[in-house]
């Protein structure tokens, strides 16, 4: 044990003197082929072979989390989230860690994301979709401990503070993320469908193609409820600038997209096969954050919202639950544990 302990870490001082020595003169994205979510360049490695992305092995306010809903706080004051509804043109790219859609650069008109918690205006600028191999595991946010097959994560960036999302990516409330977990399903929501419509086209890592009038507020279920906390980036360098809204109602995806996700290579064409699928990254520790919530389960059918004085009430105790098509994640306190 001790051995192979000795190995490993030899192994990552490797790693770094390597990394130390092809690095100056070099772009950034020189680290980009050297982490993934496997073995010793997956998740509890990635803090320790790039100082720079220390915040991954040692912050106190990492993503993702599992949404305990024993620890979640109603807050009267959260309002709606409010995205533009305009559509937009961009690319499908296999990044070799994920699949994203990204916003085009010649986008005249920028969607913005406001409201909820948000004090400023975040413009939207590339989704992630994180998924797994088999139907048991692929979200990177857990809710009651159940994950989902699948995870979409909409980013946006501070507009009115800093001028592009590389900027934002590491300085004070410089990201907004809004997850839409994924549940599998008949039918798919009509948005993902365009998304993924074309996923044939991008099997190998670099590939990329064209989609056009995607409506991010479209691809939103349709949902007022939310969970809020401020976390991070969920991959390198972990950057702790991110106010999450985790939305309380999954969209759908069915078998057959799920298949085509799991068919994607996370290296070139020329590599040997690798799957790009279970590209998620294991919850983190809580810590002392607060989860603010909206859904308020005081409330009964009928009350009226207007007379509910403006306290946060500290707890809130309610199960997750199985749900139909038009029911949301997060429900009362009578319904049953996922089992």
């Amino acid at each position: 044990m001790v051995l192979i302990q000795l190995s490993t870490y030899l192994l990552v001082f490797l790693l770094t003197l390597l990394h130390s020595s092809v690095l100056y003169g070099q772009p950034k994205k020189s680290w980009d082929g050297w982490w993934n979510y496997q073995g010793i360049s997956g998740p509890d490695w990635w803090g320790r072979f790039n100082p720079n992305w220390n915040l991954c092995f040692k912050g106190a306010r990492q993503s993702p989390i599992n949404l305990d809903p024993k620890k979640l706080l109603f807050d009267p004051n959260l309002g709606q989230i409010y995205v533009d509804t305009h559509r937009i043109d961009g690319k499908m790219i296999n990044t070799g860690h994920s699949i994203i859609f990204q916003a085009g650069n010649d986008s005249h008109v920028a969607v913005n994301i406001t409201g909820g918690p948000l004090s400023y205006r975040y413009r939207f600028h590339e989704i992630h979709i994180h998924y797994g191999m088999k139907d048991d595991k692929g979200s990177e946010h857990a809710i009651n401990g159940y994950v989902f097959p699948a995870e979409i994560q909409v980013f946006g960036y501070n507009s009115q503070l800093y001028s592009n999302f590389s900027e934002a990516s590491y300085k004070a409330q410089g990201i907004a993320a809004i997850s839409l977990l994924l549940q599998l399903g008949d039918s798919s929501h009509p948005e993902l469908r365009r998304l993924t419509e074309q996923i044939g086209n991008i099997t190998f890592r670099g590939d990329e193609v064209d989609v056009k009038q995607v409506s991010i507020a479209g691809l939103l279920p349709k949902t007022n409820y939310y969970i809020t906390y401020d976390g991070s980036i969920t991959i390198p360098a972990c950057f702790e600038t991110v106010t999450w809204l985790v939305l309380n109602k999954p969209i759908y995806v069915t078998k057959q997209q799920l298949h085509a996700l799991r068919n994607l290579m996370q290296g070139y064409k020329s590599d040997p096969p690798e799957p790009l699928g279970d590209n998620f990254r294991p919850v983190r520790p809580l810590n002392d954050r607060p989860l603010r919530t909206n859904i308020d389960f005081n409330l009964k059918e009928g009350d009226d919202k207007s007379n509910c004085r403006p306290s946060m009430f500290k707890e809130v105790y309610y199960k997750a639950k199985m749900w139909t098509s038009e029911e949301n994640i997060l429900s009362s306190p009578n319904d049953v544990n996922f089992n």
